[in-house]
């Protein structure tokens, strides 16, 4: 319903004040009601400021200069009212339009309230929720890249257990071979370059393993960081958000703005999260080059140790084939010399036989027969003067010259010996270093096993293990 004022009588009787006052008071009343009808529709709108104003400046000239102590009290009660807020409930933007909601709070305002709070933190909570899973899944990160490390390092200790066993290898068949003869040669020269091969290899490995060990202490620190952050932010997790959503609300009723802005990315990500999360990701990044750099490294002292390993072996087969070959030629001139010195052996036999039968016989029961028939006859003929016979001129040139002809076939039948012997002392050691060489290259043929080192770094050395092991057989 609209306010209407009664028309005052056109007839004045009264003090002009008295009507003046009258219709200050209607006039009060009317505006009051005004105010008021919003609480009856449920909506109302605001005056404009300068409507106040040109009320207020009406209402002045109305009362004028001769008003009394009352009519002053009325205007200061006018212009209080005109001035204070339309309402003395909160508003809250509803759409984006300029919309004013009832002058009093609804019934529901401590429950939509607390349902404002729950989405506040239920958006907290999510935005909470994804910086702790981004946390946990960097620590799953940094422990995935700590077993893979942890493999490379196992990796650098078996490749470190076949370099001191290479070592060790290395160590016993310079001393199997010291053991033989005291001189050095070609082999135990490739012995000593393959001896400070290997160490410079271990001394690669035990550098690379410090590395690798003080890298996985890095990787525990950054992952022991990483659970202890996630777990602080999993403690805003112990009561999780109710899902749903607020009700809408009434047409025409008072609401409170529950709109949801999203929060920004970093919502709940701290400088020390990030500082951790970075830290985390450089230790990986370290991580992956070194189990690069190991990779390479493993590969190349596999390379370095199958090609010392070839080429002693190598050597030793081929110290092997000669030494085998020299016993061989040894063996045959012995066989020859021996023969020799048999031959000389019988000669000098006929010798000192012929030499003693030039003697002549030592008794008389030595002569032959015929030298017992013949020698009166030829003592008969010496008693005759000029009938010398050149007989003994002839034993005693004789004699002389078997006498020196058995001295020096003595002389060389003893050389002959001599040189025998020699040549079959030197062809049992040519034997006994080959049967020490072949020992050594079998010893370490077995004992270089590949499995020691890392299936993935086997591929491509089979076949040259096995050719060498081929060729030891076929010598």
């Amino acid at each position: 319903m609209s306010v209407r004022s009664v028309p005052l009588g056109s007839v004045t009787i009264g003090p002009q004040a008295w009507r003046e006052s009258t219709e200050r008071s209607v006039r009060r009343a009317e505006r009051l009601v005004r105010q008021t009808r919003a609480a009856q529709s449920g909506r109302t709108t605001r005056t404009p400021k300068h409507t106040e104003t040109t009320e207020t400046k009406t209402m002045k000239e109305t009362t004028g200069d001769h008003g009394t102590d009352t009519d002053r009290k009325d205007n200061r009660g006018v212009h209080c009212i005109t001035s204070r807020p339309q309402t003395t409930g909160t508003t809250f933007p509803r759409d984006s339009k300029s919309t004013t909601s009832a002058p009093f709070p609804p019934a529901s305002l401590r429950e939509r309230c607390a349902r404002q709070s729950m989405a506040v933190a239920s958006d907290y909570t999510r935005w909470v929720r994804e910086v702790e899973l981004r946390l946990r899944r960097q620590t799953g990160r940094a422990s995935r890249e700590r077993a893979k490390l942890e493999r490379e390092r196992a990796h650098l200790e078996m490749m470190l257990r076949s370099l001191r066993s290479d070592l060790q290898v290395n160590r016993e068949s310079a001393q199997q071979r010291t053991e033989r003869r005291p001189q050095q040669d070609g082999a135990d020269w490739l012995l000593a370059w393959e001896r400070r091969e290997l160490a410079e290899l271990k001394r690669d490995i035990e550098e690379t393993l410090r590395e690798t060990q003080h890298q996985l202490q890095v990787l525990d620190g950054s992952s022991r960081d990483l659970q202890v952050w996630s777990s602080q932010q999993a403690l805003v997790l112990d009561l999780l958000p109710h899902r749903g959503s607020l009700p809408a609300p009434r047409p025409g009723s008072a609401s409170i703005n529950t709109t949801r802005t999203p929060p920004p990315p970093t919502y709940g990500f701290t400088s020390e999260s990030e500082q951790v999360l970075d830290s985390s990701s450089l230790a990986i990044d370290q991580s992956q080059r070194l189990r690069e750099q190991i990779r390479r490294i493993l590969s190349e002292v596999v390379a370095k140790q199958r090609a010392s390993q070839h080429v002693v072996n190598g050597g030793l087969v081929k110290k092997v084939a000669e030494t085998v070959t020299l016993e061989r030629s040894l063996a045959l001139t012995a066989a020859t010399t021996r023969h020799a010195a048999f031959r000389k052996q019988r000669e000098v036999d006929s010798i000192r036989l012929s030499y003693g039968r030039a003697q002549g016989p030592e008794s008389s029961g030595d002569r032959f027969s015929r030298e017992r028939l013949g020698r009166p006859v030829v003592q008969v003929f010496q008693r005759h003067p000029g009938t010398q016979l050149p007989e003994a001129t002839h034993l005693l040139q004789g004699s002389a010259v078997l006498k020196y002809c058995l001295s020096a076939s003595e002389d060389d039948a003893a050389r002959l010996r001599r040189c025998f012997l020699q040549l079959r002392g030197e062809a049992q050691g040519k034997h006994a270093a080959a049967r020490r060489d072949t020992a050594v290259v079998r010893m370490r043929l077995q004992r270089g096993d590949k499995r020691a080192i890392p299936h993935i770094l086997q591929q491509g050395e089979a076949g040259a293990h096995g050719d060498a092991r081929r060729r030891f057989i076929t010598s």
